[in-house]
């Protein structure tokens, strides 16, 4: 398996102009935030040896390193779902394969249902934890020692100092921000 993670990022590595220090997923609904980049390379998920194929309607399936905001990005247009037929070793690839591009911080859109009576259609949420109602996880199976060990910590999964930007932020452009617990369930 590492050994593939490593082709892929080898393969990605020499079509991008420098490596990347954030990774973004987008989701349904904010796709469109790439037109703001400045683009060194956009592949089609299909281009990319060993790279899932994103089946979702709305999904673009490109991949699309460069800058935005002053910041070496590599973002996914669509992402992959258990839904879809995919494991979760599947599902983490292209993240593992950030990681191997340097990759420190990553940030994940979704277009999700609610619980809280108080959230409307079109809200945006922080998410500060997750409660894994798949039945499955990532890291079923060998574990990957570059990743990490075996039961990381999942105390910080979701970084605080990452949480407390992104809410000055809101307040400052006065974007009402809504904080939740994330609860996949397949």
């Amino acid at each position: 398996m590492i050994e593939t993670i490593k082709q892929t990022a080898d393969f990605l590595a020499s079509k991008m102009a420098e490596a990347p220090r954030i990774g973004l997923i987008t989701g349904t609904g904010l796709g469109s935030v790439t037109e703001r980049m400045i683009i060194d390379v956009r592949l089609p998920y299909d281009k990319i040896p060993n790279f899932p194929q994103s089946t979702v309607e709305g999904h673009k399936g490109m991949l699309v390193a460069g800058k935005l905001a002053g910041k070496t990005i590599i973002a996914l247009e669509g992402r992959f779902h258990i839904y879809e037929g995919y494991s979760p070793k599947e599902i983490t690839f292209p993240i593992r394969v950030m990681a191997i591009l340097g990759v420190k911080n990553l940030l994940i859109s979704s277009a999700a249902g609610g619980l809280n009576p108080q959230f409307e259609t079109g809200d945006l949420m922080i998410v500060t934890d997750h409660i894994n109602l798949t039945g499955t996880n990532p890291l079923i199976g060998p574990n990957l020692e570059t990743f990490g060990v075996r039961f990381p910590d999942m105390t910080q999964a979701y970084k605080p100092e990452l949480i407390k930007l992104v809410r000055e932020k809101a307040l400052e452009l006065r974007i009402l921000i809504r904080q939740g617990v994330y609860v996949p369930e397949s």
